[in-house]
């Protein structure tokens, strides 16, 4: 069992916690780094979808698992991000600019959004959020001139400069920066007091407010920066695709995004990772199960959305606090071992006592 001595404040603070986090995410990096030239073009792909979704899980990490404000619309910011950014490419932008320009934008949206779902919570922000994801799907069907409606809208090759980024090498090393500076800028927002009062309202709203955190100020805030880093993912995302239709940002699209940050853990970055693996990675796992079950159970049209429904309310009832909460727990089961006793993970009760009083 590790114990840390802390001698200063600063401490409290760090990214790494101590030497073996610094050596293990070292690891890590090396082998990411590595990876492009061990793998193919499939799974180079593959681990940038996986870049791409977690990128949009650290948004949906923010509200939901850090504010606890639950969204079934963030794929209409990831629909705003990939339009904005592909217009604006149409357009002879730059693709940092136009991917910055799309950013702020989105980020906007998700403050705008935010205001009048400053009073619902629970399951009335989740329908309100769904209602903006319908509406955002309906704008991007009739508004033809700018997002070419059901015909579509196609997406200019990513480039820096001279630098074309339009290869899977390339544009694995642009997925894994943006999502390397992304999990920073996370962090650090963590961090902050802005951070912390996410945190505290997401614990309760009513000590939050006694302490003298703005609630509505706080959320409008925890919405657009939501918002901004989905809209990042869905200007990458755009060139992952290649070209956009309506149809790619759909209310499946939503479950996914929650099934993410529900599966890997909420309340983590850590779980945006694991997330992000897991969904990246469960579609070919669907494909795979179709062509081993029999073909009237393998053609049913709704197998990946009831698969993604059942693996969520499973996860929900049996492991809440999803896959990184489970490798904590074997974690301190080696740890304490042979003193570990399941008392240690019982669970507790999620709200303090000052929420009985509404």
């Amino acid at each position: 069992m590790r114990f840390i001595r802390k001698t200063h404040y600063k401490q409290d603070i760090q990214l790494f916690k101590h030497e073996g986090q610094v050596f293990w995410y070292g690891l890590l990096a090396a082998g990411l780094l590595a990876a492009p030239f061990l793998l193919s073009d499939f799974y180079l792909g593959e681990l940038s979808l996986v870049f791409i979704y977690a990128i949009a899980g650290i948004g949906l990490m923010l509200l939901t698992g850090y504010t606890g404000l639950v969204s079934l619309g963030h794929a209409a910011f990831l629909a705003i991000g990939a339009y904005t950014h592909a217009y604006f490419l149409a357009q002879g932008w730059p693709f940092l600019l136009s991917a910055t320009t799309a950013t702020l934008f989105t980020a906007l949206i998700g403050g705008i959004v935010g205001i009048p779902a400053l009073r619902m919570t629970g399951i009335y922000l989740a329908v309100a959020t769904l209602a903006f994801a319908i509406i955002v799907e309906q704008v991007l069907v009739h508004w033809e001139s700018v997002t070419g409606g059901f015909r579509g809208m196609a997406v200019e090759l990513p480039a820096i400069g001279a630098l074309a980024l339009d290869g899977s090498f390339n544009f694995y090393f642009l997925c894994l920066a943006v999502l390397v500076v992304s999990l920073w800028l996370a962090l650090n927002l963590l961090r902050s007091p802005t951070g912390r009062a996410m945190t505290a309202i997401r614990d309760s709203e009513i000590s939050a407010q006694s302490m003298g955190i703005h609630l509505a100020y706080t959320k409008t805030t925890a919405f657009a920066i939501s918002a901004g880093f989905t809209g990042l993912a869905g200007s990458l995302l755009a060139h992952k695709i290649g070209y956009l239709a309506p149809d790619s940002f759909t209310l499946l699209t939503s479950i996914q995004l929650l099934l993410m940050v529900v599966v890997g853990g909420l309340g983590s970055l850590h779980g945006v990772i694991y997330g992000a693996i897991f969904i990246g990675f469960l579609p070919q796992g669907i494909a795979v199960l179709r062509d081993t079950l029999p073909s009237g159970i393998a053609q049913i049209p709704g197998l990946e959305p009831g698969i993604f429904g059942l693996i969520l309310v499973l996860v929900l009832i049996y492991e809440p606090l999803g896959i990184y909460g489970r490798w904590l727990k074997i974690r301190s089961y080696f740890e304490a071992f042979p003193l570990y006793r399941k008392a240690m993970h019982k669970r507790q009760r999620s709200y303090l006592r000052t929420e009985r009083l509404r």
